[in-house]
């Protein structure tokens, strides 16, 4: 892999981390406004919860296909140097 394919590869890495920093900011801000909105005007019913939680798993796939082992580039990488190299192994 020559030096220009590691860089854009580290520059889009880099990236994709900054974009779900970016996702995890909003949901905090957001959810934190939906609380204050729901606790004025209907403080005996907790339905900022359902967005909280509907949003939450979002944000749980999104830092598993940035951060999450099975989906990292390397392993990608590795298995694609595997099978080119011949190895059959599943």
């Amino acid at each position: 892999m020559d030096e220009q394919t590691k860089y854009e590869d580290a520059k889009k890495r880099v990236n994709e981390i900054k974009e779900f920093y970016q996702h995890l900011l909003v949901y905090v801000l957001v959810n934190a406004f939906l609380f204050v909105v729901n606790k004025l005007t209907s403080p005996g019913h907790n339905w900022f919860i359902w967005p909280l939680l509907g949003w939450g798993l979002g944000l749980v796939l999104h830092a598993l296909s940035v951060f999450g082992a099975l989906w990292r580039r390397s392993w990608e990488e590795r298995k694609i140097k595997e099978l080119m190299d011949g190895d059959s192994r599943p």
